[in-house]
């Protein structure tokens, strides 16, 4: 593998790009380049510049999105662990299927450099594999990109004939696992955040090594915090202990799950409700896009509420929800909407569907919903 910047080399589609000829593609004008490759020579321009760092955005999923400041030598070990990890070597494919902005993206692009990666490019868009013809060894993917590829048969055929796929950005629902697990390919989620430089843990979601659990690499050390949430110590890809939002549970032999985000857990009336682990729940048979959130509630605090996309038979939900859930756990406010709001990289946007619930519950008249029965709502 090389670390050293200046000896490293591109291999786009077949074709070998130093630094140079990455200069030369942009003296030439963003005219002449698809705006795929485009955004990839600036990443590769600012990359090979003096510069230690590189600027990364959040996403935003949770917070307000924000910008980092990362070192580019821990971007290089964290692109070793992975490909140390997952056994890719020179020569071998990967696909850049995903935007430049994030963390993500960017580790994809720097395997390449520190591996010899072959790498392919496509749009950032809901159907990457629509139009790859050869087999790749290594692709990343977001669940919602997993998702649109396993509808289109021709897609599927192509991510069959894909050797490695991890998947990151967001939580692999259980319907998705399902798909996921007659897959030929060795699929993997990951576990990390902008922060730690992309993933410092994978689970693998199907074949004879299939798990609930993540797996961390061998230089990463975890712990539990008094609330419970996952601290992490990766010293080769973050100078300093990092405190998580992630509730967790940490297993004897260091694997560990992750239950939701402190930031999720709805207070209502005392009662503390983690969403993840209701829309898990819910999930089985509700057949409609949907996310737990909370409005805020003057007798309770914080107020369980359902956002659903489409219409659904009322009744049978009701009555869903009375025989799955307790009492204090049943939604106070279910709403009607067009679209559960998600962030620039396919994430739910957890802040935007709270002030979206909050909005709904203010012209409560303008919007449809769902009207509770009294043996429904919380007591």
């Amino acid at each position: 593998m090389i670390f050293d910047r200046q000896q490293q080399r591109l291999l786009l589609e077949g074709k070998e790009y130093t630094f140079e000829d990455i200069s030369q593609l942009i003296a030439g004008g963003a005219e002449a380049h698809s705006s795929a490759y485009w955004n990839l020579y600036l990443f590769l321009n600012e990359w090979f510049n003096d510069s230690p760092v590189i600027t990364v955005h959040t996403s935003g999923s949770t917070d307000i999105p924000k910008e980092l400041m990362v070192r580019k030598d821990q971007m290089m070990q964290s692109a070793r662990l992975t490909c140390e990890f997952l056994n890719l070597k020179k020569g071998e494919s990967a696909l850049l299927c995903m935007n430049l902005r994030y963390i993500g993206a960017m580790m994809v692009v720097v395997r390449s450099l520190v591996a010899g990666l072959n790498l392919i490019v496509r749009p950032a868009s809901g159907h990457p594999l629509a139009d790859i013809k050869e087999p790749l060894r290594f692709v990343a993917m977001v669940p919602l990109q997993v998702y649109n590829t396993l509808q289109v048969p021709e897609e599927k055929e192509r991510l069959k004939q894909t050797d490695i796929l991890i998947i990151g950005g967001g939580a692999v629902d259980e319907a998705l696992e399902t798909e996921i697990k007659y897959l030929p390919t060795a699929v993997y989620s990951t576990y990390g955040m902008t922060e730690t430089l992309s993933h410092i843990a994978l689970r693998r979601l199907n074949g004879a090594s299939a798990s609930e659990h993540y797996y961390p690499f061998p230089s990463v050390k975890l712990s539990l915090s008094v609330e419970n949430t996952l601290v992490i110590d990766a010293p080769l890809v973050c100078d300093e202990i990092l405190q998580t939002n992630d509730i967790a549970r940490i297993y004897p032999d260091g694997s560990f799950m992750i239950l939701g985000r402190k930031d999720n857990v709805i207070n209502s009336g005392g009662i503390k409700i983690q969403a993840e682990e209701m829309e898990k729940l819910l999930r089985p048979f509700i057949p409609a896009s949907f996310v737990i959130t909370s409005v805020p509630d003057q007798r309770l605090g914080q107020a369980v509420t359902l956002l659903i996309v489409g219409q659904l038979d009322t009744r049978e939900l009701e009555n869903k929800l009375q025989t799955t859930l307790e009492p204090y756990y049943r939604p106070k406010h279910i709403f009607i909407t067009e679209s559960i709001p998600q962030t620039e990289n396919g994430k739910i946007d957890r802040v935007g569907c709270r002030t979206l619930a909050a909005s709904y519950l203010s012209h409560s008249q303008q919007f449809p919903s769902i009207e509770l029965h009294d043996d429904a709502k919380c007591s």
